[in-house]
């Protein structure tokens, strides 16, 4: 009996996960980013209690697999993308755009479609036991959430924004190619699960602790960055 109990842990934790990430969605569509990060923040804690437990208790399952990319998609593909989306159309709606510039808001859904294919990629890749091959999507999302922040005054749009409105979007379109790229791209990046002896996390988690302690939520920016050039350069050393 108690065996059955724990067996359903790790899926509960996954759909705890789900959960979070489309309350995210939620707060993203109604204009409140702080809310929003936060629940990509909790089913980030949820995803990595999912894996842990179904390691503790061994219930691996095809079913768990599946259900696990659906519920990082929603939180670290969906919720990012609408928080992105609803910060490019508040940049948008600072000056008449008309054309295709209306449009470029809407590209901010490639990270959902590319963070899908990276995690159908991670699921049949054997490779990506130890190591991940291409950028994590919780890292992504993390990357997109803070971005959001640091434009954001509380949930409007800062005000210093409006005058750079259209080139802004532009560079954020940019980063979302990018980005999108690098979520299906072949360059290997390292795990955080094995922290003993492992001299590349501890020079990241260097680098790490002090933004977070400076910038709280909106460090992710600069930490991903840090994530992605370490990955870089530990992978030229080899």
């Amino acid at each position: 009996m108690s065996h059955c109990i724990l067996r359903h842990i790790p899926n509960t934790l996954t759909c705890l996960n789900l959960f979070s990430g489309c309350l995210a969605v939620v707060m993203a569509f109604h204009g409140e980013p702080k809310l929003a990060f936060g629940f990509i923040m909790l089913s980030a804690i949820f995803d990595f209690f999912d894996g842990l437990a179904a390691r503790a208790f061994d219930a691996h399952s095809p079913i768990g697999k599946d259900l696990d990319s659906l519920a990082d998609d929603v939180s670290f593909g969906v919720a990012p993308a609408a928080m992105l989306y609803n910060l490019l159309m508040q940049i948008a709606s600072t000056e008449a755009w008309e054309g295709a510039r209306a449009l470029l808001p809407y590209l901010s859904f490639l990270i959902a479609v590319f963070s899908a294919l990276r995690l159908a990629k991670f699921n049949n890749d054997t490779r990506q036991s130890t190591s991940f091959i291409g950028l994590p999507v919780p890292a992504n999302a993390l990357f997109w959430a803070s971005l959001v922040l640091i434009f954001t005054d509380g949930s409007r749009l800062h005000p210093l924004l409006a005058d750079w409105a259209f080139p802004i979007t532009l560079a954020i379109v940019a980063l979302v190619l990018l980005f999108s790229w690098l979520l299906v791209s072949e360059i290997p990046m390292f795990s955080l699960k094995k922290i003993k002896g492992n001299r590349t996390i501890v020079i990241f988690c260097c680098g790490t602790l002090p933004l977070l302690a400076l910038f709280s939520m909106k460090a992710f920016v600069p930490i991903i960055i840090w994530y992605v050039l370490l990955s870089l350069i530990s992978n030229g050393k080899k």
